[in-house]
């Protein structure tokens, strides 16, 4: 069996490649093929999807540390795989026949989501449901399949697959960073979605999916809740780590045009990157033991409690905001040379912003919910 360090050694190997077509990525304002046929072909994608349907079984955590290596590289590219590999991971808990229907041409299929049900409509119909509507950031959409769309069904919110004949894709990704995610609208016109390729969030906040009685891992012992978002924070943590890099090969051999210096014996850059370094190292550290304690206790058969599980939410919006801080930071002391578009730093500088954007990394929401379960105002979490 591979396991989860050569895996990690793959992703590291493709960063060179990676940086180099970032800026065409970019340009194209969506994945690359080939980055795509790369990370198919060193089995990235399929790390934490079921055996049974071709994957590799591993811990869905595995997928985190591949997420911020490719970010050092390509922070679009790290945010997709985040995407398409943590919904190979989700496909797993829907029932068996849907699993069947994903998987039925390649064990590499790809899917792309939306999870603001706002813009869809929903109705019950025999064997399922009559599906409408708009759902907006589906990062990695193109070269998918399939899309999983949350919608407000008669009976609850419920996640639902639908395959790319039942959708249509609106080029509505103009924006100022993560450009090459390619985060376009989706939009469904009456489209039949049976029973059988839906699941309830409710089922998914519990870990009592019907996946369960397929594949009963710690993979499927998991409140939604508690990881999903730990998938976009690694990302954007890798786009720190890059940043970092691109700092540093900056200032190594430029010398200050006022004082004939050379800028990497400047003191206030030193300091600056032993900060953003710390932020960055400190975020990591939080990842891997909140990963770690989820799946001790999911290999245990046991549920986090509520108060655990706002921890979670919360420490995955305070690895985002760490990883934009330490950024941030960098970007502040680069100098007009840090706005050129050949220069790396501006684009992660560009990118970990709008990935911070995403509802899940957003602090003040997460936070004060953290603070309400902690202090007994409220006993529900949002996804």
């Amino acid at each position: 069996m591979t396991s989860r360090e050569e895996l990690t050694q793959r992703a590291s190997e493709l960063v060179p490649l990676l940086r180099e077509r970032s800026a065409l990525a970019e340009q194209q304002r969506g994945p690359l093929t080939q980055s795509i046929q790369d990370l198919q072909a060193a089995e990235l994608i399929r790390m934490a999807q079921p055996e049974r349907f071709g994957g590799l079984g591993l811990d869905f955590d595995s997928t985190f540390d591949i997420a911020v290596e490719l970010g050092r590289g390509c922070a679009s590219t790290a945010w997709c795989y985040s995407i398409w590999s943590s919904h190979n991971w989700i496909v797993g808990m829907f029932p068996e026949h849907a699993q069947q229907d994903y998987w039925a041409k390649s064990p590499d299929t790809l899917s792309s989501s939306s999870f603001n049900p706002a813009g869809g409509m929903i109705s019950t119909t025999k064997g399922g449901y009559q599906v409408s509507g708009r759902w907006d950031f589906s990062s990695g959409c193109d070269p998918a399949t399939w899309a999983m769309l949350i919608g407000n069904g008669p009976e609850g919110p419920l996640m639902m697959m639908l395959p790319r004949q039942d959708y249509t894709i609106d080029d509505t990704w103009f924006v100022s960073g993560l450009r090459g995610s390619g985060s376009k609208d989706i939009v469904v016109e009456n489209a039949f979605v049976p029973e059988y390729r839906t699941v309830s969030m409710k089922a998914l906040g519990e870990a009592s999916s019907p996946g369960r009685s397929v594949h009963d891992t710690p993979n499927n012992r998991i409140p939604l809740r508690s990881v999903l978002s730990f998938t976009l924070a690694a990302a954007v943590l890798g786009m720190a780590h890059g940043a970092l890099d691109a700092f540093e090969t900056n200032i190594k051999d430029q010398v200050s045009a006022r004082s004939g210096m050379k800028l990497a014996e400047s003191a206030g850059l030193q300091i600056r990157i032993a900060e953003s370094d710390a932020e960055v190292r400190a975020a990591r550290s939080l990842m891997k033991q909140d990963s770690r304690e989820i799946f001790d206790r999911a290999r245990r058969y046991e549920l986090p409690s509520l108060n655990e599980q706002a921890r979670y939410r919360r420490d995955q919006a305070y690895i985002a905001k760490l990883s934009v801080q330490a950024t941030n930071r960098l970007f502040e002391a680069s100098g007009g040379r840090g706005l050129f578009e050949a220069n790396a730093l501006q684009r992660f500088h560009r990118d970990i912003h709008a990935a911070s954007h995403h509802f899940s990394l957003a602090w003040d929401g997460v936070a004060q919910q953290y603070g309400q379960v902690r202090l007994g105002i409220t006993d529900a979490l949002d996804l």
